[in-house]
């Protein structure tokens, strides 16, 4: 089972790569573990959203392979506390044969076709975070997951 991070493309400050790298690396010890992310799309500024979203998910499709299973992080998605998560994820896990993509769409969301694609979408919190931000939030919450799902100490409830 491996357990895919992708996200559309900025420029990254130096202290997102910090957190990115930190949770990257302790993810290795429980799962096979990789992230990709996609480039911008040439000349996105001059697009309009609707295109730049559809150029965006033919990006991500053109990736994907059919037993994959996708989770988009979304606002509008399935909130879980903590616990919850690590329940879902080891589901997951014991039930998919593919990889468990989880996805950061661009700055305008993603397109209907992923949408349409998703097996399920995610949301940390109510809150809006820049993509930066939520790349660190969500990898940190991947990580609480696996050491809940191990019994380790990190998580305090």
């Amino acid at each position: 089972m491996k357990i895919a991070f992708w996200y559309i493309g900025k420029s990254t400050p130096p202290f997102v790569m910090d957190g990115i790298s930190t949770y990257e690396k302790r993810l290795q010890h429980y799962t096979n573990y990789e992230s990709y992310c996609f480039p911008h799309v040439k000349h996105a500024n001059k697009l309009p959203a609707s295109e730049l979203k559809k150029k965006e998910a033919n990006m991500v499709l053109s990736k994907m392979e059919k037993s994959d299973y996708l989770v988009i992080l979304d606002e509008k998605g399935k909130d879980y506390k903590s616990v919850e998560f690590s329940k879902k994820l080891e589901q997951w896990i014991t039930h998919q044969s593919g990889r468990i993509i989880f996805l950061i769409g661009g700055a305008f969301g993603v397109d209907e076709q992923l949408i349409q694609r998703s097996n399920q979408k995610l949301a940390l919190g109510k809150a809006t975070y820049s993509h930066q931000i939520i790349r660190i939030m969500f990898l940190e919450q991947l990580y609480r997951a696996f050491t809940i799902i191990r019994g380790e100490k990190y998580h305090n409830e």
